[in-house]
């Protein structure tokens, strides 16, 4: 069989363009999820700033992991089960201690998809009751389907949500190992269902997506003046380090909790005198001024629908 060079220059570019095709449909591999040892006994992994797609298969979320003497607690499961399973294959490379419990922080699908293979390793899943609410809705359901076309191959049909073997009404404990996890309930905020957990030896709190560090927050269907209330009361824990959902861990929980709670805060100022005043919400949106938030990454994805959702927030609710 002739070279490539002893082809026929239109076979050439031919045969250029298909390996450029193949390529360009094989899926792109994101960082591999590596742990950062962040306290005594305490690791977590962090997402990539972005939105989810098939080139970082959806890692765009943190989660953790403590280690005791009787078995490993996780906190979230990441966005996909190949990355459940790397992370699965992070906690093996710092113990051989089975993973025993994992903690599902809200049960929005970057912290979810991966929940059936930390299942299969035997872990028992906690989560509040108020995530049934989401797990058997239509846009869950939606919410899957969608991202089975989109995140091929990391998220397809065999993909499935998972309910919780532990519903929680409220405030936990879990000992385990010599460890004090304090799980506490926080929503709604974020979302109905919000959990936190904070470890009382190291005062390591992970804080899920109360808390979201060098990105514009998701805010979704979120009540922020309950989240906003939220997050003065995890400065009340006297954390160390705070674990957020998306960004870096916070060595200064005073002053990074602020990027979160200033931009609520103006959410609901700017939005909330729109709506007082009838005044529509485009106009509204294109005369406020964005430039403290707007250099942020993800802006143009998430500040108007996060703008649009809190003026209609502001609509039913008393400032």
């Amino acid at each position: 069989m002739p070279s490539s060079s002893e082809l026929p220059r239109w076979r050439q570019c031919f045969l250029a363009a298909c390996i450029g095709l193949l390529s360009a449909s094989a899926p792109t591999l994101a960082e591999p999820v590596l742990a950062q040892q962040i306290a005594k006994d305490t690791w977590f992994v962090q997402g990539e700033t972005a939105l989810g797609s098939v080139a970082n298969r959806n890692f765009i979320s943190n989660a953790g992991f403590i280690v005791t003497s009787e078995g490993v607690v996780v906190v979230d499961a990441l966005g996909s089960p190949s990355l459940a399973q790397e992370l699965v294959a992070a906690v093996r490379r710092v113990t051989a201690q089975p993973i025993r419990w994992v903690i599902v922080t809200h049960y929005h699908a970057d912290h979810i998809y991966g929940l059936q293979v930390l299942q299969a390793q035997g872990a028992t899943v906690i989560a509040h009751r108020s995530g049934r609410d989401y797990l058997h809705s239509d846009t869950a359901q939606q919410r899957l389907a969608a991202s089975r076309q989109e995140m091929f191959p990391w998220i397809d049909d065999r993909t499935r949500l998972v309910a919780a073997d532990t519903w929680l009404d409220g405030d936990s404990v879990l000992e385990i190992g010599g460890q004090r996890l304090h799980i506490r309930h926080v929503g709604p905020a974020h979302t109905a269902e919000d959990l936190v957990v904070f470890a009382e030896h190291s005062r390591v709190l992970f804080a899920g997506d109360l808390v979201f560090r060098g990105r514009i927050p998701f805010v979704g269907q979120a009540d922020s003046r309950a989240w906003i209330g939220a997050l003065d009361g995890l400065l009340a824990l006297r954390p160390s380090l705070i674990v957020p959902g998306h960004g870096p861990v916070s060595t200064d929980p005073q002053a990074d909790l602020g990027l979160t709670r200033d931009y609520l805060a103006f959410l609901r100022k700017s939005m909330g005198d729109a709506a007082a005043r009838l005044e529509p919400f485009e106009d509204a949106y294109a005369a406020t001024d964005w430039s403290k938030y707007a250099g942020l990454p993800l802006f143009r994805a998430a500040n108007r629908i996060n703008a649009y959702n809190t003026y209609l927030l502001m609509e039913q609710q008393d400032r």
